[in-house]
This record gives structure tokens, sequence and C-alpha cells, in this order.
């Protein structure tokens, strides 16, 4: 695929005896929205670890914008422009909202004194305004992350992300765990977000995926069955009969 931002060779992944994903070739286009799907066990969240640097690879390779990253650690990810957000909440919950994206943004700017006092980075303190207000969380600055509701304390976990300006954003299950009205929220953010990168998530509210996405990587049993534009997917007949048909 031409305008690839990421790409996968032959990716795979073995945990003793077992093999969690076998031979993945695939390319993620530049821009917009890409999503991971499958049923439970399909390999997803092993995919999503390795494209992210979470963990290395058994075998293949990963290339991004060109340059192969295979094995790489997971800083360097984030130099290169990479970013990510766990299912798993990852925050600071006793620091404020402002604390946690300020903190996530000096990170990026200095390995050392990452708690010196706001006054002496003020342009971070603009930058951490700028991505709470993005993020749809302004007003809210001075709360601690452990008051925030869950729905909002993903999207704190998104703006500490978006402090390493990344070009290419990983979401694992952005809406997990939300109420309908916080997924409706996270969508929109999401469609925000991928106006100005390109976003790969792995969800599994396929209605949503449905909507909101350029391309579809579906993956079954830890290999690749189908990619495609969601109106590909929803007419492959392979994919219908694994997954959307258990679903719909």
């Amino acid at each position: 695929m031409s305008g690839a931002i990421l790409r996968t060779e032959g990716l795979g992944k073995r945990f003793g005896g077992f093999r969690a994903l076998d031979g993945v070739s695939v390319a993620f286009p530049e821009g917009g929205v890409t999503a991971i799907i499958g049923p439970n066990g399909a390999g997803k969240s092993t995919f999503f670890n390795l494209i992210s640097g979470a963990m290395p690879p058994s075998e293949g390779r990963i290339l991004f914008q060109g340059q192969d990253i295979t094995g790489l650690a997971p800083h360097r990810f984030t130099r290169l422009g990479i970013a990510k957000s766990f299912q798993i909440t990852n925050v600071f919950p006793d620091l404020t909202v402002f604390e946690n994206v300020r903190v996530a943004a000096q990170a990026r700017r200095v390995r050392f004194d990452l708690f010196r006092d706001r006054a002496a980075y003020p342009d971070l303190a603009r930058k951490a305004e700028a991505l709470i207000a993005e993020v749809g969380l302004a007003g809210r600055e001075e709360r601690l992350a452990r008051e925030l509701a869950h729905g909002e304390q993903r999207a704190l976990e998104i703006a500490m992300a978006l402090a390493a300006d990344p070009v290419l954003l990983l979401l694992d299950e952005p809406t997990a765990g939300m109420s309908p009205e916080e997924t409706r929220t996270m969508m929109d953010l999401v469609r925000r977000l991928a106006a100005e990168r390109t976003l790969i998530l792995v969800e599994h509210k396929m209605k949503l995926v449905m909507d909101l996405c350029r391309r579809l990587i579906v993956l079954h049993q830890g290999a690749l069955l189908a990619e495609g534009t969601p109106d590909e997917i929803r007419a492959n007949a392979e994919v219908r009969r694994v997954y959307l048909g258990k679903s719909a």
C-alpha cells in the first residue's frame, strides 16, 4: 500500500509453545483511523503490544515511515513519533489534570527534574492547557485525576500521550467500560484527533468502528483473516462467519 505509515512483515509472537500471533503482514495507511478487530483470543492485544513497542516480536519486522523499528525500546518508539494509550488507565491519580499533562510534556523535553515548578517552563504550561482543552477537559485543570469519571480519565491519558507530539497514536479499546454517553464523547474525540494525525485502535464495538474507520484489520486465531474498508469487511463472507455474525 502506498502511503503506509506503519507496516508489519511476517510478524509473529510465541509465548513458550503457544503461538499468539502468526506471520501477520499488513500496512496501515497514513491519516484517518484504522481499527484492529476480531473475536476474543484473536491476537489483537498481542499485535497491539508489538506495534506499540511494549514487547518484541518473536519473528518478523515492523517498519514505521519506512524505518525498521523492530525490537526498539518503548521510549525510542515515542521519540520517533508513536504514542499509545492502553486499556488500563495510566495517570497519576493524586496529581491534578494540569499537572498530569504538564509532567508528560516535560518528560518529552527533559529527562530529569520532571516535577520542577511549572513557572520554569511557561511554554509547557501553555501546551498542557491546549491539550487539556483539545480532549474536552477545559475547566477541570485543577481537579485531581482520581476525582474524574472513567471517561474523563481516559481523555486525560490521551492528552498525556499527545504531549509527545505523535504522528501516530495507538489506542487500546478507548471506550472500554464506558457508558453510552461517555462512548459517544470518546468517539467524537477520536474523530477530531484523526483530522491531524494517524490513529490505530483496538475496539470491540463493531458499530462504532464501522462508522468511524477508514480501514479495518481483522485477526482470527492469531492470523490475518481480512483487511479492507468497512464496506469490504461487511461483504466478506468469512469475516461474517467468524465474527460479525456473532456480534451483529
